[in-house]
Formats: structure tokens, sequence, C-alpha cells
């Protein structure tokens, strides 16, 4: 939508206050703490509930968003032209408060923060001869994108990368200046791509770079061999590891600062029969708390967890593999949890969100202080609800056992393939069936696949042995949709990613086939005449409403 010139002035904070609590987004005790503090701190009413946790920057955005009759855009979720970028100076637009987004038929798209800002809509009138079409955007997103945004436009990851590879094929001495850098730009070009990690992989002839990108592994780059060991070097003395053990793995991690925030980089060296394969797993250090509604899960699951987090006692647990969201949903569900009524802490390796009213510690395994022994010292911290990051051993889980029996809420994580397959997960650690039974309240499995690009989304007809696959799970469907692959999610035909889950809420015919000793198979029988929806046919009711396509949840799920 093209902006009209006339722009909404924000709504002044008692309005702003009664519009959030209208639609919602915050409760009239989060207000009233607001103004509170916002009369100590002198910021602004915005900017402090962002502050407490109790609205992120993105649902402040979307609310004035809606006041001001202009369309929010997700910038964590829209590729930036080029093109734009380079019509409109970074100086320019840091000035004027607001970030070129694409150029279209000689029409600049624009983010901007305030809906009262005149003056950036004025610099693209004058420097394009065309009114801009505006869009709002969150600053937290518009403060994460817009260094790395104009960074990247004048600085060619890839090309540098190029250059350095033809340098080193002559076989000559590696430039000492050459590891640094080329170990930054490796590192640069995986948060460029959003990558989750970074794979240096190497062969009997050259070293090959994969990032993981949206849980899917992409091949990066090719680089000589001869750059091989100098590079694990470089990254082993800035994680702290011996640079002299080739033979057995090694852990590590160092923070890197690049363009006004902090990533947390974990090292992991293993020795192959080509040399050591090094890994390094990418962790924003200020990412933005989601709100459970916005995690993808269909509506009955994000009703049964507001209602199971606000349960006095009791165990829930998250489970799933590495990197399908445990934590994030975890963390997301808190927030429905009344943080200014209810004492809540947290045991993590590491802190991930870091959030007002809540009291957070991280173990720390060379010191001694690990999550059983945390645990243990938090019992006495009066809790009302204790985080747990993860059960992984059987200290952990009696400790699970005995604060759910003592009155206290207890929410963890644990890795297991789904719902049921915790139960003998859980009784592999040690943990009493009958105290098991009595104890968990409910389990949840994740998985994240992979949304459908919405710029190059197109609907299609099911070949006959896909609509077989929907058939086998009672559902007659013809036609789906995939991405064609497009400029704006680099040819992947997706962007971004979603969640799919299963619930299993313990009810008496669970428990007493837990207590029974009852099969896997007994226990997800009756999972499901209680309500389990599995996995599969979870992912199929996201294809089928256009999310994500049938391959994803094979690759995912199947």
């Amino acid at each position: 939508m093209k902006y009209t010139g006339e722009p909404r002035v924000i709504p002044a904070p008692n309005n702003l206050g009664d519009l959030l609590i209208s639609t919602g987004k915050i409760s009239a005790k989060q207000l009233r703490i607001a103004l509170i503090q916002q009369r100590v701190t002198g910021t602004i009413l915005g900017e402090t509930l962002i502050s407490l946790g109790f609205l992120t920057s993105q649902e402040f955005a979307q609310t004035i968003a809606l006041q001001s009759g202009l369309e929010y855009l997700d910038l964590h979720t829209f590729t930036l032209s080029e093109q734009a970028l380079r019509l409109i100076p970074k100086e320019t637009s840091l000035t004027n408060g607001y970030i070129p987004l694409e150029l279209e038929d000689g029409i600049l798209s624009i983010g901007i923060m305030t809906p009262s800002n005149v003056v950036a809509v004025d610099s693209v009138l004058r420097l394009t001869g065309k009114p801009p079409k505006v869009y709002l955007v969150d600053q937290e997103a518009y403060g994460d994108i817009f260094e790395r945004a104009y960074y990247f436009s004048k600085n060619s990851v890839q090309q540098r990368l190029e250059e350095f590879a033809e340098t080193l094929k002559n076989g000559e001495a590696i430039p000492g200046a050459i590891v640094p850098e080329l170990t930054e730009l490796l590192i640069m070009d995986g948060i460029l791509k959003m990558a989750s990690d970074i794979h240096m992989t190497p062969s009997d002839e050259v070293l090959h770079i994969f990032y993981r990108i949206d849980g899917v592994l992409t091949y990066g780059h090719c680089l000589p061999k001869i750059i091989q060991t100098s590079l694990a070097s470089r990254i082993k003395i800035m994680a702290e590891l011996d640079i002299t053990e080739q033979r057995l793995p090694q852990d590590g991690s160092f923070t890197l600062a690049f363009l006004k925030k902090k990533y947390d980089l974990r090292i992991s060296t293993a020795p192959t029969i080509y040399g050591e394969n090094i890994v390094i797993r990418v962790l924003s250090t200020n990412g933005a708390l989601k709100h459970i509604s916005t995690l993808g899960l269909n509506e009955n699951i994000v009703d049964t967890m507001r209602q199971l987090f606000n349960k006095s006692h009791g165990i829930i647990l998250i489970t799933g593999p590495t990197g399908s969201g445990k934590t994030t949903t975890l963390y997301s569900c808190l927030r429905e949890i009344d943080l200014l009524e209810k004492n809540v802490i947290t045991i993590e390796d590491p802190v991930e969100y870091r959030l007002n009213f809540v009291r957070q510690t991280e173990v720390n395994e060379k010191t001694g202080y690990t999550f059983a022994s945390s645990a243990r010292t938090f019992m006495r911290q009066d809790p009302d609800v204790m985080l747990l990051g993860e059960i992984r051993d059987k200290e952990t889980a009696q400790i699970a056992i005995r604060g759910s029996i003592t009155g206290h809420l207890l929410l963890s994580t644990l890795h297991a393939t789904d719902a049921v397959a915790s139960i003998p997960r859980l009784l592999e650690l040690g943990m009493d069936k009958l105290l098991l039974s009595s104890t968990l309240l409910a389990v949840l499995a994740q998985r994240l696949v992979r949304r459908i690009c919405h710029y190059c989304k197109e609907e299609y007809e099911l070949s006959e042995k896909e609509r077989k696959i929907f058939h086998r799970a009672g559902m007659d469907v013809t036609r789906a949709y995939r991405g064609t692959g497009c400029s704006r999610c680099g040819n992947s035909g997706f962007a971004g990613r979603t969640s799919i889950a299963e619930v299993m809420i313990m009810n008496t015919e669970i428990k007493e086939q837990i207590y029974a000793g009852a099969s896997m198979e007994a226990i997800f029988q009756a999972a499901q005449r209680g309500g389990l929806v599995p996995l599969f046919t979870e992912g199929l009711n996201q294809v089928v409403a256009g999310h994500t396509t049938l391959q994803e949840v094979q690759r995912v799920v199947g």
C-alpha cells in the first residue's frame, strides 16, 4: 500500500496502554508496573514495556501499525534488495530513520519505525522523484538488519573468498594475514546466511565448507587443502583449545562481536582420516523472546500449553532432536506464567534469553556447578516454577521428580523422538514408574519445518503417490503448494521455519499403562484416544494449510 503523506501520530502513553490492553498484548497489572518504572527511568512507555519483557519489539510495532493504518513488515523474513540499498546511501537512510526494502517499477519501498516519520518520505521523494511505499518495521529488527545489510552490500564475502582460493591455489607459503581474515569471512558468511552451524569438512584434496540453514546442510565454499591446518589452528586459538592436539576431539567457545551484535560460537573438533573436522555452532546472544502464538503451532496446542503452564505442580517436558526449537518453545511458554506473582527460577546451559522477573543461572561443569547441584540449591529459594534446561542424567531426573511432588511446576527439555518415546527414556534415567505416572503432566514433541517462500509460492496437482500418503492419514487432498525458487529465498523455495508438534496429556489410562509397564505402542494408542495428533499428521495439516510441503514434512518427520 502506498503512503498517503498524512502521517498518524503515535498515541499518547495512556492511550497506547489502553490499546495494548484491549488487543491482549499486555495486562493492566503489567501496564501499572511499566508506568512505575517509566517514572524512575524516564524512558518512553514502549521501550519500558519491551525492556521489562511484557512486550516484544515486534508486538509493539504491530500494535502501532494497527493504530496508524500502515502495514507491518517483519524484516527477519524479508530479503532486502541490493539495488535498493545501493540507491540510498547508508548515511541518508540512517539519518532519516528508514531502511530501503526493494525497488520495483521505479517505486522504492521503505521500512520506518514511527508512523510520523515524514522526513523519510520526503527524503525518498527527493532522491527518486516518486513517493515511496511505506511499511512499519520494529526497532529491534531494524537494528539487527540495518548494519548487516549495508555491510554486505558493500563487502562481497563470496568475491573475497574466491580471491583467497585463487591465491592459495598456487601452493605457495600462506601469507600471515590471510588466515585471520579468511576465518572471519567464513563466520561472517554464516551470519549473513543466518546459519545455525558452520561445517569445515576436510577431504583428500580440498576443504569443504557447509552451512546449516533452516535445518538443512547447504554447500558453501571449496578451499585449497593447503589452508586446512592453519584454519583449524586459528579457530582453536580463538576458542582457547590445544593447537598441538589433533588426535582427540576438543570442545570450546568464544564470543564474536560483529555489527553491534554479539554471537556465541561453540567449537567442536573431531579427528578424521583427512584431518580435523570442525563444526561451529552460531548462537546470537540477544534474540527476541517469541510469543507462543507466533511459533506456528495450531490453536488447540497453544490453548493446551497455556492451560498446562498455569498448573501449580507437576512436570511438563518438551522433546525433540537438537535444533528442533525446544528451548524457544519452552521460553515462549514462560510468557504465559504471571511472573509478577510467581517466583520463576531457571537453570540453563547456557542462558539463551535474558528475562526480567526471572531468576536465571548458568551451569558450569568445570567448577562442578551442574544441573543437579544448582537445582538442589534453588529448591531452597522458594520457587513456584523451575526450568531445568535439560534432563540429561539420573540425578537431574530424580530432582525433577522431587521438585514436582513438593509442589513446584517443573519445566524441562528431553532428547526423545516423539512424545511417547519420552516415557522409556525417563525410565532409562531411573525414574520410578509410580512417581513418573503421578507427576508427569504432559509431553510436547516438536520439529521445525521450512516455510514455503511467500514470493514464489505456487499451487500444484498432487501425484497419485502423494495423494495416497494423505489418504492413509484419512485426508482427501488433491492439490498442495510449493516454492519455485526466487532471488528472495536463495532459489530454495523456502523462507524461515515453522513448528509442528504433538502433545500427550497424561490421563488416567496413560498413567495406568506406564505403571503396568505397557509397550510404547499401547501407550501411543492410549494417547491417541486422549487426543494426541501424531507429528506426521500435524505436518500434513500444515501442508494442507499451505505453510510447508509434503517433501519437507517427510524429510523432518518421516
